[in-house]
């Protein structure tokens, strides 16, 4: 998963740098669990409060307000935060329910969001996963690396 991403980035010579949520790390263990990473993956954020994700990451108080951290703008907005901050080329950003407590109708558990910014993409997109919270962050760390993977490939999202 996590080769290939680090094959395509380390001959483009290109940098990624995460901002994660719900899944409280889990992307940046993965990922700098592959020796080798720091030729391109610059540093994660874990940003669990509408604070830090406010003040570190320049989402909008406003944005959060109206429709919530857990949102497509605000996945999208992470990412375009965090490359403003570390200037990596690409940046993924995580953020969800994960349980077992905190979902609503509307935003059930398992609402999850994803964006990524890189070279000519913004993209943010939602899935529900089903599961308790461990399986819920794993598949949503899973996801991830699919869609920056797909996006560094120029493959659309399905």
């Amino acid at each position: 998963m996590i080769s290939e991403i680090q094959k395509i980035l380390t001959a483009r010579q290109q940098t990624l740098a995460v901002a994660e949520s719900c899944t409280g790390g889990l992307l940046s263990a993965t990922i700098t669990q592959q020796p080798g990473v720091s030729a391109f993956f610059l540093g994660s954020v874990v940003s669990y409060s509408n604070d830090l994700k406010k003040n570190i990451l320049h989402v909008s108080e406003s944005l959060l307000r109206t429709v919530g951290a857990v949102s497509s703008p605000v996945a999208l907005e992470m990412a375009r935060g965090l490359k403003s901050l570390t200037a990596a080329d690409w940046t993924v950003s995580i953020t969800g329910i994960a349980g077992p407590a905190g979902g609503t109708k509307e935003k059930p558990v398992g609402t999850v969001y994803f964006g990524v910014c890189g070279p000519g993409i913004e993209m943010s997109q939602g899935k529900l996963f089903p599961g308790n919270r461990q399986q819920i962050q794993e598949a949503a760390m899973k996801y991830s690396i699919e869609l920056l993977t797909k996006s560094l490939k120029g493959e659309p999202w399905t």
